[in-house]
């Protein structure tokens, strides 16, 4: 298995396991959409011995208050059935939350179970100043400083691109 960024030859992978991977093609069409419109900052993919799409994580730009800081959202995340439980998925957040630093990225977040995502550093986001714009129950919608400094004398809405407004 190779964990990598995304390569145009992998768009129809990625679509196809996003609508073998989730009840409805929601997350596919939003993939779509998000690259369409240029709203896809980064994109891991897992690929098997043959090069065949088995993951992905998506990341995409986030905003504070209507500012841009060059935060980024987490989604989606999804691996195909038969490799799920082997650490795939976390071989591609950690080597995409470490790019997003290296690019110059300062802050992540994710809606997902805390208890998953508290293994990468993301903390529920009742315990800082930040809120989501959607209303979601406690403890899912989490917030990763990747520098340590980021959250620094800030608070606010968040807000994902407007193609998340379909869910």
């Amino acid at each position: 298995m190779l964990i990598r960024t995304e390569a145009p030859a992998d768009n129809q992978g990625i679509l196809t396991l996003l609508k073998h991977a989730f009840p409805t093609d929601a997350e596919a069409n939003l993939v779509n959409t998000l690259r369409e419109n240029g709203n896809i900052t980064l994109s891991i993919v897992a690929s098997d011995d043959e090069g065949r799409v088995i993951g992905c994580a998506q990341f995409s730009p986030v905003t504070l208050s209507g500012n841009d800081y060059g935060w980024q959202g987490l989604a989606p995340v999804a691996v195909h059935e038969d490799f799920r439980n082997q650490g795939v998925a976390e071989r591609m957040i950690k080597e995409g939350l470490d790019s997003l630093l290296e690019f110059g990225y300062s802050a992540c977040v994710v809606l997902g179970d805390p208890a998953y995502y508290s293994r990468f550093g993301f903390a529920q986001s009742e315990g800082s100043n930040f809120r989501c714009q959607w209303d979601l129950p406690e403890g899912v919608f989490q917030v990763l400083d990747l520098t340590g400094e980021s959250f620094d004398g800030l608070s606010g809405l968040i807000e994902y691109c407007k193609e998340f407004d379909q869910f």
